[in-house]
């Protein structure tokens, strides 16, 4: 049905022609070239050998039509075996989802301490300057960090709460 290639590979010589100087030489070069070559079809033989020559004849819109008249017509879905391929591996997905690997660290109060938990917000972020930090805190609630792996976001976790803050993971 379908046309299956294969890749021939050729070598040719180019030629670089260049107006050589007295010093310079012309370069021969080697280059492989693939080119597919196009396999010769089977003759289909048996009982169904003219249903296949006249499906070979068809285009693909009456190709889609033919699947969809033989779907109705038989009480049958061409789509069903990969339905039942995505409801088994919905389940193992579903199991994966329950346990994330990343999470995101949200602050959700700073708290009475504001000045320890803008500490701890430097450790956990040392990309930012006091300012930022502080500003961080002020805004809660805010997103501290994202993308954190599960062990070090509930490191972060315990850093932020212990100064007193109230943090959630997502």
């Amino acid at each position: 049905m379908a046309e299956e290639t294969k890749a021939e590979t050729k070598t040719e010589e180019i030629k670089v022609e260049t107006t050589p100087e007295p010093a310079q030489k012309v370069e021969i070069e080697k280059v492989e070239i693939e080119e597919p070559q196009k396999e010769v079809k089977t003759e289909a033989t048996g009982k169904f050998a003219d249903l296949i020559k006249q499906i070979e004849q068809l285009s693909v819109s009456d190709l889609a039509l033919l699947v969809k008249e033989l779907e109705e017509r038989f009480g049958v879905s061409v789509a069903a075996p990969v339905a039942v391929a995505a409801s088994s591996g919905g389940e193992a997905a579903g199991e994966a989802s329950e346990e994330k690997a990343n999470y995101t660290i949200m602050l959700q109060d700073a708290g009475a301490q504001k000045i320890a938990v803008i500490k701890a917000v430097r450790e956990i972020r040392q990309d930012l300057g006091l300012k930022e930090a502080k500003d961080l805190v002020d805004g809660a609630p805010k997103e501290v960090k994202a993308d954190v792996p599960k062990e070090e976001a509930e490191v972060a976790k315990k850093k932020l709460e212990a100064a007193g803050a109230k943090v959630e993971l997502k």
